[in-house]
C-alpha cells in the first residue's frame, strides 16, 4: 500500500475587496485542520488568493496587476509555505501568475514536504472570451487576462507517487487526462472556479453544472486509472455564485468524498496509490491496447472537418 492522505481544501467565496493577507489566513486555518487530521497533501482551488476576477472587465492597470503574483512564494504567501514546511505537508495552490517577462497565466504549483516547488502548471484550455461581451449575463474574460499555458501536461514524482496538475476547464477535455495517463499519472490535482449558471445559457443552472463537472472528473479518473482530487472555490462572490461540489474520485471513477457546503470545508481521504495498478495493467494497459495509427486526427486538426456531402 502507498497511502497519501489528501485534504481537499474547498474555499468559500473571496470578495473583490478581501485583502490577500486575510485569504492566506483562511488557507492556513484549513491547513491547520488538515494537519490535525493527518493529511500529507493539501489541495486548494484555482485562483485561491483572489476573487474570480475574469468576471470583471476593467482597463485599470493597477487593479489588474493587484490580482497577480509576481513571485511564489511572495510576501503574502510566505507564511503559508512556512506552515506547510513545519507540518511537512505537500501543497497544490492555484493563483494568477505574472512572469518576469510580464506574461500572465492561470497557474498552479505543487510543493513537496519541505515546501519546495517541485512542479508548475499553466492552464491550457482557457474558456470564455477576450473582449467585453454585452450579450452575456456576466463576463468570463479568461482570454483577456491570461494567455494559454505553455508548459503542457507534465507529471512529477512526489510523496512516493506520480502526480499531475490541471485547472478548471482543462477537466472537460479528455486529452488533459490522457496525456498525463500516458506518463503513468496516479493522482491528478485540480482546482476550479465554476459559475453556477452558464453566461450564455441562463437556464443551465447549478445542478447541470455539477453534473457535467462530476461526469468529466469520474470519466478522467476511470479511463486513466488515476485518483482525481478536484477542489472548488464556491459560494456568492459579490453577487456572483460559484458551484461547490469538491470531490475526491478513485481510480474506478467512484466519488469517495464530496463537499456538503459552499463554504470553507475540508475533505480528507486516505488514497492508496496502488489502487491505480489494476486498471493500468488490464483494460487501460495502454501499451497493449492503444492503436495510435488511428488517432492522428486528434493532433492534426482543431476544429471540426465535416465529411463530404453525398453526390445524390
Amino acid at each position: 500500500m502507498r497511502i497519501v492522505t489528501v485534504a481537499a481544501a474547498q474555499l468559500g467565496p473571496i470578495q473583490r475587496a478581501e485583502p490577500r493577507q486575510a485569504v492566506v489566513l483562511r488557507l492556513m486555518a484549513l491547513m491547520e485542520e488538515a494537519h490535525a487530521r493527518g493529511a500529507d497533501l493539501i489541495v486548494y482551488p484555482e485562483l485561491a488568493l483572489t476573487t474570480f476576477f475574469p468576471r470583471y472587465y476593467t482597463t485599470d492597470a493597477a487593479e489588474i496587476d493587484g490580482w497577480y503574483e509576481a513571485e511564489m512564494p511572495g510576501p503574502a504567501t510566505r507564511p503559508l509555505f512556512e506552515l506547510a514546511r513545519r507540518y511537512r505537508m505537500a501543497m497544490y495552490l492555484g493563483y494568477a501568475e505574472r512572469s518576469p517577462e510580464d506574461r500572465r497565466f492561470n497557474t498552479a504549483i505543487l510543493t513537496d514536504r519541505e515546501g519546495a516547488i517541485v512542479g508548475k502548471y499553466r492552464k491550457v484550455h482557457l474558456p470564455g472570451h477576450g473582449a467585453f461581451d454585452p450579450e452575456r449575463n456576466f463576463q468570463h474574460l479568461e482570454k483577456y487576462y491570461f494567455e494559454p499555458g505553455d508548459l503542457g501536461f507534465p507529471v512529477w514524482r512526489n510523496l512516493g507517487g506520480i502526480m499531475g496538475m490541471c485547472i478548471c476547464n482543462d477537466r472537460r477535455w479528455p486529452e488533459t487526462f490522457r496525456v498525463m495517463g500516458l506518463q503513468g499519472v496516479e493522482m491528478v490535482l485540480l482546482g476550479y472556479n465554476t459559475p453556477s449558471t452558464n453566461s450564455q445559457k441562463p437556464e443551465e443552472g447549478p445542478e447541470k453544472r455539477l453534473f457535467h463537472s462530476n461526469l468529466v472528473l469520474q470519466a478522467g479518473a476511470y479511463q486513466n486509472s488515476t485518483w482525481v482530487v478536484a477542489v472548488a472555490k464556491a459560494g456568492l462572490e459579490d453577487g456572483h455564485p460559484l458551484i461547490g461540489g469538491s470531490v475526491i474520485v478513485n481510480p474506478d471513477g467512484e466519488v469517495v468524498a464530496r463537499a456538503a457546503t459552499e463554504a470553507d470545508e475540508l475533505l480528507i481521504h486516505a488514497c492508496d496509490l496502488d489502487d491505480t495498478v489494476f486498471g493500468k495493467q488490464t483494460i487501460f494497459d495502454f501499451a497493449r491496447h492503444r492503436r495510435v495509427e488511428h488517432y492522428g486526427r486528434i493532433t492534426a486538426q482543431t476544429g471540426v472537418v465535416l465529411p463530404p456531402e453525398s453526390a445524390t
